[in-house]
């Protein structure tokens, strides 16, 4: 579980709910049933209305990469490749079969060096495989954002429809305060709902997409590296750009 992730919605929320309660009048005074299904029933219906149901079911599975434990550093993926190269050189390369690996894309990796295949298939299947994990993420991070903008739209529409039942009851002051609170209420949910969890969600796929494919990037040169029976001592100076500038002048030393 990332703990940046969960506390930042933790704390958001709880902060919002604190506020809420420190103003008087409890919760009840910030809960409105029709403005909830405007807002968010009314966004998740467009945002299906943007993309197709498979894109929707999609995102909601690639969001929990917002929520799963961080990816693994550069320089331990780095150190497990060269430990791998080692082992290929002295003893072949079926010496890596039953290997303990974690990282899903790592270990169909070393099982396509078991199976003796070839160079370009190895490039070409890993590659696309970056692609593909490229372009679900991409579409996952695109419908958090669609919602994102969705959301406070779909605020401003029951503010007006909010405004235009309390317009058209001035003369029953009983129904102004039920008007008056979908009016105000649906714009506060829309703007909760796109800037503490949409919007959030879709950077931090982003960026969790991006450090993931270099990973995988990090991960296919390494492995292409010990295809060919390059020597492990010189591994790391191959890899070491993947790895942020601090950190390269310890692992230089470690090598």
């Amino acid at each position: 579980m990332d703990i940046a992730t969960l506390g930042g919605l933790i704390g958001a929320f709880g902060l919002i709910i604190w506020s809420m309660m420190s103003g008087g009048g409890g919760l009840e005074a910030y809960t409105n049933v029709a403005g909830l299904a405007i807002v968010l029933g009314g966004s998740i219906m467009v945002v299906l209305l943007r993309s197709s149901l498979e894109e929707f079911v999609n995102a909601i599975m690639v969001g929990g990469k917002a929520f799963g434990k961080g990816l693994e550093k550069p320089d331990t993926l780095i150190s497990q490749l060269v430990e791998f190269a080692a082992v290929a050189r002295k003893d072949g390369m079926i010496a890596l079969e039953g290997q303990e690996i974690n990282n899903r894309f790592m270990d169909k990796a070393v099982g396509m060096l078991v199976d003796g295949v070839e160079e370009d298939v190895i490039t070409k299947t890993l590659t696309q495989d970056i692609e593909s994990m490229r372009l679900r993420h991409k579409q996952g991070a695109a419908v958090f954002s669609s919602w994102g903008e969705v959301a406070p739209a779909m605020g401003m529409i029951g503010t007006l429809i909010g405004l235009i039942q309390m317009l058209g009851n001035m003369d029953d002051p009983k129904s102004i305060g039920p008007a008056m609170a979908i009016a105000l209420l649906t714009t506060m949910y829309g703007a909760i709902i796109a800037n503490c969890f949409c919007i959030p969600i879709s950077q931090k796929l982003i960026n969790r997409s991006e450090i993931e494919t270099a990973n995988c990037e990090l991960i296919l040169e390494g492995i292409l590296f010990i295809q060919k029976g390059g020597n492990s001592r010189i591994l790391t100076d191959l890899l070491i750009s993947f790895v942020p500038p601090k950190e390269r002048e310890r692992l230089s030393a470690a090598a």
